[in-house]
């Protein structure tokens, strides 16, 4: 255990899905307030959650670490880099200085951030998580429809490749990050009766947006990219 007395926080930014607006008030104050931005990087460089906070706000005199996340699912090798990203934002908190990480969506659900949460507070060092909206929500409200109609409906939110485990469940769904998997997940929810009720968004508010009301149009072999979210309405 490291000695924590005046050391600096991280905390978990929520940046929305895409659109700089659907960032929080609550965010904005914090990123003015910490001196440290880190922020995921991608193997070609992009740093989306980055690009998105810096449409809400000017980060020019701040200092942005970046912090890279393979692709992959082999555990050891996202332990690694886990344990790489917390050492260097150890350095920025034991000089004192608060830390921002930005977390696209919701910093609670399906977010990098709490890996590095975990390694931090086994060392004593503060964490604060900050709220915000996530994608599926704000897909719905793209679509113009409600997630649930009532307060009887159950909602279940589940990665895409998921799908077939949940599509038999009563309630609504929410497939997430279905894009690598989507022509099996078509072909689950067409087998399931279900195409014709789910609806997908992509890249929700970013530049390159695609909404689909009705997936019993959309080609299955159409590429969709990562950022995709199905609603499966009952």
């Amino acid at each position: 255990m490291v000695d924590t007395t005046n050391k600096g926080t991280l905390y978990g930014v929520s940046v929305g899905p895409g659109d700089p607006e659907l960032m929080t008030l609550q965010a904005v104050r914090c990123l003015r307030a910490c001196p440290v931005i880190a922020a995921p990087q991608t193997a070609s460089g992009q740093m989306l959650a980055l690009e998105i906070a810096q449409g809400a706000m000017d980060l020019s005199d701040k200092t942005v670490v970046a912090l890279r996340f393979p692709m992959t699912r082999d555990k050891e090798a996202l332990h690694a880099a886990h344990l790489e990203a917390a050492q260097k934002l150890q350095r920025y908190l034991d000089a004192g200085e608060d830390v921002a990480m930005l977390n696209l969506g919701d910093v609670s659900v399906y977010a990098t951030f709490g890996y590095l949460q975990d390694l931090l507070e086994e060392q004593g060092y503060e964490t604060v998580m900050l709220a915000g909206v996530p994608s599926f929500c704000a897909s719905a409200a793209r679509l113009n429809q409600p997630l649930t109609a009532g307060m009887q409906q159950p909602l279940i939110i589940a990665p895409g490749g998921n799908a077939e485990a949940i599509l038999e469940i009563p309630g609504s769904k929410v497939l997430m990050k279905t894009g690598r998997q989507l022509p099996e997940t078509l072909e689950m929810l067409e087998a399931h009766g279900k195409l014709s009720r789910s609806a997908m968004v992509c890249n929700c508010g970013l530049p390159q947006e695609e909404v689909w009301p009705d997936l019993s149009r959309y080609d299955k072999h159409r590429p969709a990219g990562y950022f995709a979210i199905i609603l499966v309405k009952e």
